[in-house]
């Protein structure tokens, strides 16, 4: 077994895979660590992603036009950050709460959509997809070339989005209001930071990269939608950004380890050994759930998941 696994772990079929499945989960990651340093807890990323799987699924299927299927899958997911953004950031309830209502919400609603339109399946309705797209020249590179430059735009998309965000977060001024937002919003407002707008913004941010990251799974994977599609990788990118201690660069080597043991768990799958299915599914969760637990909580926001109402509201 360890000789076929060394074999496995070598060859660029094993990366490729890797960074594909890691794709919806840094686009995830990437805007979830914007939510999260304004100050909001976002647990409701399942939910958008759902809400991104299932409306990219159906806008690709019935337009014919997957990149229509994108824009509305991040339609979708913004409407449902939207929701949440009113319920926590204007409202004031308790977030933790709320990200779980939304993500219950989602699972139904997605549920009953999908049967009321396609009946209890949806194997024999395949949708326009994304097909992978090798970067001239760069794709002839010896190994890293056909494992890293032969992917779907989402995958460039997410991989470009991490030291993006980096820039964004460390260099500029909007990255400077937007952790001065999460750390201290009243001092942030009384320096002319609208703390409101800032934290809106933010969560609709969050919700079109989770909207695009379900929909990476329905339009740019195996181009149908079934139940319970993400499969609790909304969940899993929450964690990484938390034991990535709230850092771009943490948070997708966070996705990397997910979509590293979910490739490795499939490999062994395909070998045939006596081993129950189940615990090769369970293999990712629970080896993100150790780094969660090695790596432990990074120092979060100040203000985060504290509601803030500006002084006579």
């Amino acid at each position: 077994m360890l000789v076929q696994l060394g074999g496995i772990l070598t060859t660029t079929a094993f990366y490729q895979s890797m960074f594909r499945l890691s794709s919806p989960l840094i686009l995830a990651c990437m805007g979830d660590v914007v939510a999260e340093r304004s100050g909001v807890l976002n647990m409701a990323l399942e939910g958008m992603m759902l809400a991104g799987a299932f409306f990219g699924f159906i806008g690709a299927y019935f337009t014919g036009n997957a990149w229509l299927g994108l824009l509305i899958a991040v339609i979708a997911a913004m409407l449902v950050a939207l929701l949440h953004s009113f319920c926590c950031i204007s409202l004031g309830l308790n977030q933790a709460v709320v990200a779980v209502a939304i993500n219950i919400l989602c699972a139904g609603l997605m549920g009953t959509l999908l049967r009321a339109l396609f009946g209890n399946t949806t194997t024999n309705f395949k949708c326009p997809g994304l097909s992978a797209i090798a970067i001239p020249g760069l794709s002839q590179i010896p190994f890293i070339g056909e494992a890293l430059f032969t992917q779907h735009i989402l995958t460039y998309l997410g991989i470009l989005l991490i030291p993006i965000t980096w820039f964004v977060f460390y260099k500029t001024t909007i990255g400077l209001k937007i952790r001065s937002v999460g750390e201290n919003p009243k001092a942030a407002s009384t320096m002319g930071i609208r703390v409101i707008p800032i934290r809106y913004a933010c969560m609709l941010y969050s919700g079109a990269l989770a909207g695009l990251a379900g929909a990476a799974l329905s339009v740019c994977g195996m181009n149908i939608y079934v139940d319970n599609l993400v499969a609790g990788r909304g969940y899993i990118a929450f964690a990484a950004v938390i034991f990535g201690k709230f850092h771009p660069v943490g948070a997708a080597l966070g996705a990397l380890l997910f979509g590293f043991a979910d490739t490795l768990q499939l490999n062994i799958q395909a070998l045939g050994l006596n081993i129950p299915y189940q615990v090769m599914l369970m293999f990712p969760y629970a080896v993100t759930l150790v780094a969660l637990l090695a790596m432990g909580a990074g120092v979060s926001p100040k203000s985060w998941a504290i509601p803030y109402l500006p002084e006579g509201k």
